[in-house]
């Protein structure tokens, strides 16, 4: 099994190990597009791995700061009262490069820049590029993706 994010098109797709698409999701990446930089709020790209898997079994809407559930779950009201934040919302899918040089060591560690397939608040839309750097998925579909793979899944990001 393994995952091709398509910043262009801003869709992730599941593949099986037979090469068969088995789940397609509208995603949201960096609003500043593609780079690797440390400090650059861009996706990057290259090959990754699914490093961690944060947050089995929470509740839907579940925010977490620092890969920690605090214990609230979003809603429409709550994020009001936070204007402009980048929720991380339901599952963390902790992603670290595997081209060293490129994604991976120095100041371009997708690891070290804490870059995830995360879910976000439902006001924010799909198939447009607006997050600070990761990938954005709707709550539920992040949850189920996130129960079909296990960690060490390859994750190809591509422009």
């Amino acid at each position: 099994m393994h995952i091709l994010i398509d910043i262009t098109h801003q869709r992730l797709d599941l593949f099986a190990d037979d090469g068969a698409c088995i789940r397609r999701y509208a995603v949201s990446t960096a609003a500043r597009g593609a780079g690797e930089r440390s400090g650059s709020q861009c996706t990057p790209r290259g090959r990754h791995r699914i490093r961690a898997r944060i947050g089995a079994g929470a509740p839907i809407g579940t925010i977490f700061r620092g890969r920690r559930p605090t214990g609230e779950v979003w809603t429409a009201a709550y994020a009001a009262t936070h204007p402009g934040r980048d929720w991380i919302l339901s599952r963390i899918l902790w992603l670290c490069g595997e081209e060293r040089g490129r994604n991976r060591g120095g100041d371009v560690d997708t690891m070290r820049r804490y870059i995830y397939i995360h879910g976000t608040g439902d006001d924010q839309p799909m198939g447009v590029a607006r997050s600070h750097g990761c990938v954005r998925m709707r709550n539920h579909e992040l949850i189920e993706l996130f129960e079909l793979v296990p960690a060490g899944t390859v994750v190809e990001i591509v422009e």
